[in-house]
Order: structure tokens, then sequence, then C-alpha cells
């Protein structure tokens, strides 16, 4: 059973930093696809970030590129999401996502991926 429990968020004012971290078993590291997906009050959902075993780096979302940085520890089944330079409309809860990696980043960043963990809130004040 794929489980995700995503952590770390909290409040705080835009220019500053948080880093999330989502606990992630259930799967095969060998064939996977892992990412943030973002939602706020109001807005449509944005996938914002995703790792996967068909891509040699991360994937981003142009909201969050070059501010946002996703990397994993697979030996502690951890993933996280390290944001910079917040900006209010980075306010949303944050959950992680899982999927069989088989499409690659490309895809799931567009689409998403099948499998939600519980988010975290983000709250960023200006």
């Amino acid at each position: 059973e794929v489980q995700l429990q995503a952590s770390g968020g909290g409040s705080v004012q835009a220019g500053g930093s948080l880093r999330l971290s989502c606990a992630a078993s259930g799967f095969n590291w060998d064939d996977y696809a892992i990412g943030w997906f973002r939602q706020a009050p109001g807005k449509e959902g944005e996938h914002v970030s995703c790792m996967s075993s068909r891509d040699s780096s991360p994937g981003y979302a142009d909201s969050v590129r070059g501010r946002f940085t996703m990397s994993s520890d697979n030996a502690k089944n951890m993933v996280y999401l390290q944001m910079e330079s917040l900006k209010p409309e980075d306010t949303a809860v944050y959950y992680c996502e899982h999927d069989d990696g088989a499409k690659g980043c490309a895809y799931y960043l567009y689409y998403g991926m099948d499998y939600w963990g519980k988010g975290t809130q983000v709250t960023v004040s200006s």
C-alpha cells in the first residue's frame, strides 16, 4: 500500500524559506514517480515538481522553477521540497503525490499522479 505523509509546512513572510518533507513508502523506488502538488482555496491545483525513474533530473512548474528544489533520500524513503524566495501566491496546501513512473515528469507535471497523501499548509504573508 502506497503511503505518503507530507510535513514541514508553516507560516513565513514573503522572501522566506521552508523545507517540506514527504515520508513515502509502499512502492518500488526503482520504477516510480513522485512529486508535489499544491491546492489553494478558490484556485486551480498545480503540480509543482516531479522526480521519476525515467528522468535524470527533477521537473518543475514554471511558477516555481529557480525557487524550489526537489530532492530525495531513497534509503530513508523521504522526499523533500526546499522552497526559497517564497511569495504570497505560494500559499496553499502542499501534497506529496506518487505514480508508477511509466510516463515521465513531463506527463505527470501536466496530468498529475494517482496517489496523494495528507497535505501540509504553507502560508506566505506579504
